[in-house]
């Protein structure tokens, strides 16, 4: 279980607080209006960020001061953060060793998760030679051979099309099965949070609503959601 404790955070004018549970297994996705601090949320799981005050516990262990590589996690950016000057399999192979001194064992991980995303036979091209999909598989099998328990998401496919997020967001959901893996997933989009969540983080001015049930939530909306989904 993902618990944040009486969790703040001061930038500035702008404050995050966040009291709540998340259990294992869920897939959640965060939303809320632009500002809100739903990448801030995403940061101070990761490590990226220091809470002023409050403590981060992964299933009863405390990781608040824990440095991002210390962590549970796995992470997966907007940007998908491939490296232009490897192929797709040197870009997968860095979950498992950033040296990618990789045994035939690991080699064979690292074509079975590719082969998982769809991407067979693409070994060898590099972030150039593929589509802006084929990154973002690229980067998933990236986390499936990670192999963490928590894997956040940071609207990692806002830049596809309607079809093909709905395509990758399918895909999220089997590598978060696969993995038995606990799943964060920032979006702007309703209709990603209809795809994916099981549970969803409301969060308003700084403050993060414990999650609740999206069918739930959406029967019965807080006030600020109603408004940003026109009900």
């Amino acid at each position: 279980m993902l618990e944040l404790r009486s969790i703040r955070l001061t930038q500035g004018d702008f404050t995050l607080s966040a009291d709540l549970s998340i259990p294992n297994g869920a897939r959640v996705a965060i939303i809320g209006p632009s500002g809100a601090g739903k990448s801030t949320l995403l940061s101070l799981i990761g490590g990226f960020e220091a809470p002023d005050a409050g403590t981060l516990l992964w299933d009863r262990k405390d990781v608040t001061q824990a440095l991002p590589h210390e962590r549970p996690i796995s992470h997966l950016f907007q940007d998908n953060n491939l490296f232009a000057h490897m192929t797709a399999a040197q870009n997968v192979g860095l979950g498992i060793k950033p040296n990618l001194r990789l045994s035939k064992v690991e080699q064979e991980r690292v074509s079975e998760a590719l082969s998982a995303v769809g991407l067979a036979g693409m070994e060898a091209r590099r972030p150039a030679e593929l589509s802006g999909g084929q990154q973002s598989r690229v980067a998933l099998a990236r986390v499936l051979v990670q192999e963490k328990p928590l894997i956040l998401l940071d609207e990692p496919f806002s830049a596809l099309g309607p079809a093909m997020r709905g395509e990758m967001i399918g895909l999220a959901k089997e590598v978060s099965e696969k993995l038995g893996a606990t799943m964060l997933m920032v979006t702007h989009d309703i209709a990603d949070v209809d795809r994916f969540a099981d549970l969803v983080i409301w969060i308003e001015d700084g403050h993060c609503q414990p999650p609740r049930d999206w069918a739930e939530m959406k029967a019965d909306p807080p006030k600020g959601l109603k408004a940003y989904i026109g009900a």
